[in-house]
């Protein structure tokens, strides 16, 4: 309502017959150019700033809708369908996506590469770093509980935040920090009644939270400094991932992968997960792109939370009293870190909103 009688003011404005000094004759055109360049920016500014909030939202709510919905349809691969085989079956996921792409680039609907290309050496550790990353976290489930995979994950924030200092000197202000001490501890709570692993995944857990935490920094950051869209950087990359998780089915694997019952139905199943896999794999992409490495492993816990409560409330599972006030303590904390987010978004979109205006001359907010 503000804005609406801020621009009505701009159109009845009384300085539109306001005399000019150095001509002494009204210029009631000149007023008026001025006025309407000042609410044209007004509302590409207004249009601006709920772009840069809907975006990371929209992509945000996207990535949760799809990563539910992944996590049950490969429970009910492994489980009903018997599918033991967690490498091999991310190989599956990385060729439909490949092959959704190239779809979509026979039809030119593909986004193409930005100008400034990536070395060959920058999309090698994109691959082999990617590869890694998912190959050891489906390893990871499958021998360790869920419980004991989150437990892991928390390592990977503080992770994050050590190497963005490093690499790019980047800082999180102290109100960021309690936030997230909060969502870890929350999730910690929640998840501490179901710590069951063995040693060779205990192992595998550990040797993936380093590849995880430099896949999320690198997927972010190209994106954001060097535009590349999601998909453009998945088309380029996926090649050497697949590559890189071929060669880790000998070694993580179990055999007999081949020798699986390929039926009609089992086929459908896998192939499912697969096209999920592939909305996973742009929807992550494209939360990346849009908040942050720290933002991205937020959102994971959160999923987390409301699939623990989820199974409470809807599917009469007690997880015991313990897991739901940690669940609900994590949930406190991402609301907090979300309120954060979108304050600090509003406040550089009014930064912005202010130099533009003092650029045409306007008016100053």
């Amino acid at each position: 309502m503000q804005s609406i009688i801020q621009i009505l003011g701009l159109l009845l404005s009384k300085d539109v017959t306001k005399q000019n000094p150095g001509d002494h004759v009204a210029t009631p055109g000149r007023a008026i150019e001025r006025n309407q360049s000042s609410l044209f920016d007004k509302l590409q500014s207004s249009e601006s700033a709920k772009q840069r909030i809907s975006g990371p939202l929209a992509a945000l709510t996207f990535n949760l809708v799809v990563a539910v919905g992944i996590i049950f349809m490969n429970k009910w691969v492994l489980k009903s369908v018997g599918f033991q085989f967690p490498v091999f079956l991310t190989v599956i996921h990385y060729a439909v996506s490949w092959a959704l792409m190239a779809i979509l680039k026979t039809f030119s609907l593909l986004p193409s590469s930005p100008s400034s290309k990536l070395a060959p050496l920058s999309l090698l550790t994109f691959g082999v770093v990617n590869s890694v990353s998912t190959g050891l976290a489906n390893v990871s489930l499958k021998y360790n509980s869920v419980g004991f995979y989150q437990m892991a994950k928390l390592a990977i924030t503080p992770l994050i935040v050590l190497m963005e200092f490093i690499w790019y000197t980047k800082r999180i202000p102290f109100s960021k920090v309690i936030a997230l001490t909060i969502v870890s501890v929350g999730v910690a709570v929640s998840t501490v009644t179901d710590l069951q692993f063995s040693l060779f995944g205990a192992c595998v857990a550990l040797a993936w939270i380093i590849p995880s935490a430099v896949n999320k920094i690198l997927w972010s950051n190209v994106q954001q400094l060097e535009n590349w869209i999601a998909l453009a950087l998945m088309w380029k990359t996926t090649p050497i991932t697949l590559f890189f998780l071929v060669l880790m089915i000998p070694f993580l694997d179990p055999p007999g992968a081949l020798a699986f019952h390929w039926s009609l139905s089992n086929t459908s199943a896998i192939l499912m997960s697969a096209f999920l896999g592939f909305l996973l794999q742009w929807s992550s992409a494209l939360t990346l792109g849009a908040t942050s490495a720290i933002s991205s492993v937020v959102l994971g816990q959160f999923k987390t939370c409301v699939i623990l409560l989820g199974n409470y409330y809807l599917f009469g599972a007690n997880p015991g009293s313990t897991s739901i006030f940690g669940a609900f303590i994590a949930i406190a904390g991402m609301s907090f870190y979300t309120y954060l987010n979108l304050h600090a978004m509003k406040r550089q979109s009014s930064k912005g909103n202010k130099e533009n205006h003092n650029a045409y001359g306007a008016e100053t907010v």
